[in-house]
């Protein structure tokens, strides 16, 4: 909301090794959004088990670098995922094992705070979040090679003096937003979810010959009004349930009610930060939504559509 007062707290450039890449059953690229909000809770509740009583509601993720593991020859056609050596068995082979798909990253964490702290106890907090995430933490799978000092902001949001503190502490960098929309639009056009997903991502080549046999090739991507789309990439956003509420066996834990589930991947987009106007632009939140479980952001939860959450997602089973 325009205006609104935010205490932040931004972790900039974690350099993340081996993180995993493998976002949902049927895409490879950046980590999964479950993956940045899971991190985050799980520090919370590490946090909270210190009697530090932090409240995270919202992170926002900024990417500065990827390198995702994979590698293409000079007459392939395809990319190679890049695995790891397992060690030998007792024979002396090696053992089977399933590709992994890893990437290493340098991103920035911007964590909205729903309760505000004095400052000797942001010191205390930043002191405790450096010690987690030295010793005991990982995000997206990956291990945390280094960061840099992560501070505290209170700020107005859409105050263009705040944006800049903002913006000058994570720039060079991309955030990334949620362009579930773009589905919306094209599924109330009578077209499928994954034929929606590709026709946007997809990069279409074209050759024209002139009078005088001159070649010329071009290559293009689906423009929305005349407009370029924006970096659109597929992510994954969530989990629907495929199962009903109950027990299962040998469920990690025992009192939380157990259900099967696949991933839910929508579209997404990494803007460049001179581009954000509001730090709320940037923020991922928790949502719910019957059977969907979804990390989503608040101009897309509260967007009309005629659709429902469910018809303008893919699910795993794809």
């Amino acid at each position: 909301m325009t205006g609104e007062i935010k205490d932040l707290l931004i972790i900039p450039h974690i350099k993340i090794h081996n993180a995993n890449a493998l976002s949902s059953p049927f895409t490879i690229g950046f980590p999964a959004m479950t993956a940045w909000l899971g991190a985050v809770h799980a520090l919370q509740r590490k946090l909270n088990d210190r009697d530090i009583a932090v409240i995270f509601s919202a992170t926002g993720v900024v990417s500065h670098d990827m390198e995702l593991q994979t590698y293409k020859g000079d007459n392939d056609f395809v990319h190679s995922i890049i695995g790891t050596g397992n060690p030998l068995d007792k024979t002396g082979e090696r053992s089977a094992f399933i590709e992994e798909a890893r990437c290493h990253l340098d991103v920035s964490l911007v964590i909205q705070l729903d309760n505000s702290i004095e400052l000797e106890d942001a010191d205390q907090l930043i002191a405790n979040i450096e010690h987690l995430l030295h010793s005991s933490m990982k995000m997206a799978g990956g291990d945390i090679e280094e960061f840099k000092t992560p501070f505290y902001l209170n700020v107005k949001d859409g105050d263009s003096v705040d944006m800049a503190r903002v913006k000058g502490a994570l720039m060079p960098g991309y955030a990334l937003i949620e362009r579930r929309e773009l589905m919306i639009d094209a599924m109330e056009k009578g077209m499928d979810a994954l034929d929606a997903l590709i026709d946007y991502l997809a990069i279409h080549h074209r050759c024209e010959i002139d009078d005088e046999d001159n070649i010329t090739r071009t290559h293009y991507r689906k423009t929305r009004n005349n407009e370029p789309a924006g970096w659109l990439v597929p992510i994954a956003t969530g989990f629907h349930g495929i199962s009903d509420l109950g027990e299962a066996k040998n469920q990690r834990d025992a009192e939380t009610p157990h259900r099967f589930a696949e991933s839910v991947v929508t579209l997404g987009e990494f803007k460049m930060l001179h581009r954000i106007q509001y730090v709320e632009d940037i923020l991922w939140r928790y949502g719910t939504d019957g059977d969907l479980y979804l990390c989503q952001q608040k101009n897309q939860s509260t967007q009309s559509s005629k659709l429902n959450p469910a018809d303008h997602t893919i699910e795993s089973e794809f």
